[in-house]
């Protein structure tokens, strides 16, 4: 018997790419919601029940999570690093009356599962891959992420209480940085990786490197945590978890400008501009729990992964 899985903000990032996985999968029946954007058309992506939901609403939430067995809640407000900086407060606001609002019908209207994206602001900086359980709630989160690191681990906690009250499972996952095909290629909202692939793509003579490129992230991409949420799906047994997802690795903003022109195959140099938006941090994630848990690791080389990207780009930039 299928089970029907409910894909929150279908038509985002994540979304778009969790729908192109589940939606050729005999096992699911697909539903997932759209709000403000234009939804995509059935030919583009068949198989896929669409709901216009603004999940802030409750009675949008009640309708949209009506006979689900899964949730995927990948609805959000997300941008770039700009907002962060800028206008912090709008991570926060809907995104908690929303993540409060799904979990609660979840619980109300027992669904099997309901699982989580969260993130890794919330730790600190760290020469080594970080664990789980090296968040320290009496650290001082940084102060650009206060906000959304703040709303994140709430949501994670909701989480874990609404799991020692009834029948759903809950999973919170710590994502890294994750990139790949219908992120938003932009400069103002786009994540690290495909912004630089923007930067690279569009410049003649040189690219100039937001702060000094000494930040580092860990990258996966998006591929690769979809594989991830499907083996939690089949795997997780226990009623919570926290699990980081990632690659594990770090690179520096410099080095992965210079791959992303190194694998365009342009001729450009390089120069930095220190006013304009930056967050000086080195984070990288240990993944062994989702490893152990799970059975799962990353496949997409980071080479592989900013290639297709670019490809992606190429193909479907206007």
């Amino acid at each position: 018997m299928k089970q029907k899985i409910l894909i929150c903000g279908g038509n985002g990032f994540i979304g778009r790419n969790l729908i192109n996985h589940f939606s050729q999968n005999k096992n699911y029946e697909v539903c997932a919601t759209w709000h403000k954007n234009d939804i995509v058309t059935e030919e583009n992506i068949p198989n896929v029940n669409w709901i216009r939901a603004d999940l802030t609403l409750k009675e949008d939430v009640q309708k949209a999570v009506k006979g689900v067995d899964i949730i995927l809640q990948y609805a959000a407000v997300t941008t770039g690093v700009k907002d962060v900086i800028n206008k912090p407060y709008i991570h926060v606001t809907d995104n908690a009356i929303m993540n409060s609002l799904l979990l609660r019908e979840a619980f109300e209207q027992k669904v099997k599962h309901f699982i989580f994206p969260s993130c890794t602001v919330m730790y600190q900086s760290s020469d080594v891959p970080v664990k789980e359980i090296d968040f320290n709630e009496s650290d001082e989160l940084n102060s650009k992420y206060y906000g959304g690191g703040s709303t994140k681990v709430y949501i994670e906690k909701m989480c874990k209480f609404y799991s020692k009250l009834g029948e759903t499972k809950f999973t919170a996952l710590r994502q890294s940085n994750i990139y790949g095909p219908y992120d938003k290629f932009d400069l103002e909202t786009g994540h690290v990786l495909c912004a630089s692939v923007v930067k690279v793509m569009e410049a003649e003579n040189q690219v100039i490197v937001w702060g000094t490129g000494e930040e580092e992230k860990d990258l996966l991409h998006v591929s690769d945590l979809v594989n991830c949420i499907e083996s939690t799906i089949d795997k997780q047994k226990s009623s919570y978890e926290l699990i980081n997802v990632g690659s594990g690795k770090f690179i520096s903003v410099t080095d992965l400008v210079k791959k992303i022109i190194e694998i365009s195959g342009k001729k450009l140099v390089m120069n930095y501009d220190e006013t304009k938006p930056t967050i000086k941090s080195k984070l990288a994630v240990d993944t062994s729990k989702v490893g152990e848990l799970f059975g799962w690791s990353p496949k997409v080389s980071f080479e592989d992964g900013i290639k297709s990207t670019i490809q992606w780009y190429k193909e479907n930039s206007k």
